[in-house]
């Protein structure tokens, strides 16, 4: 009799929390965009919520947001993906562990070997080993370098949580930038994420 109240009471929580979090979703993407302040808001209910009753959405949310904001700052990019995010939950799109990764992305294929030493790299999207600075720091301590979209550029890197939508996306013209350089003899390889760490080991 206890275990199955404290089943049917774990439910109701469980489901409050959605409610709430739907909420508030709907509340920060109103406007069409998600503040710094929002997003540290968004951060803290769900640390609090996941201290209360453990909920692999919630976890797999606060992981995304935990990301964005280490470093303190929700960049351009990071809120558009935020955004994102939050709007797929919100139309009940989100889905937990699975990399909602498109078919249309222009990576190489086959994928290439990778060479890291006095090699540059790009990253862009949101990743699943954490944030650009945890990419650009794994990089850096292999020998290579760091850059933006150029002629002179060796790899992209594109994040696992690249959706259909990164036509459209905030990272998009990167994407279609390294394309054009690629198809222009450059030798510049599109990656995906998964690929690179798998290459690197990390």
């Amino acid at each position: 009799m206890v275990d199955e109240y404290k089943r049917y009471h774990g439910k109701r929580l469980e489901h409050r929390q959605m409610d709430e979090l739907i909420g508030l979703a709907q509340g920060i993407i109103a406007d069409g965009r998600v503040s710094q302040s929002e997003a540290e808001y968004l951060q803290g209910w769900l640390a609090k919520n996941l201290d209360i009753q453990s909920n692999p959405l919630l976890e797999t949310i606060y992981d995304r947001v935990e990301d964005m904001l280490c470093d303190n700052i929700l960049d351009d990019e990071e809120a558009a993906e935020l955004l994102k995010v939050l709007q797929d939950f919100s139309a009940g799109e989100f889905e937990t562990g699975e990399v909602q990764k498109s078919t249309t992305l222009p990576l190489c294929d086959p994928q290439p070997d990778i060479i890291v030493p006095e090699r540059l790299f790009c990253f862009t999207g949101t990743f699943h080993v954490g944030n650009r600075k945890v990419c650009r720091k794994a990089i850096i301590d292999r020998g290579g370098l760091v850059g933006n979209i150029t002629k002179k550029l060796h790899y992209l890197v594109i994040g696992e949580y690249a959706t259909e939508s990164w036509l459209h996306s905030s990272f998009g013209n990167k994407i279609i930038k390294a394309a054009d350089y690629r198809e222009q003899g450059t030798g510049l390889s599109i990656l995906s994420e998964r690929h690179w760490a798998t290459s690197l080991g990390i």
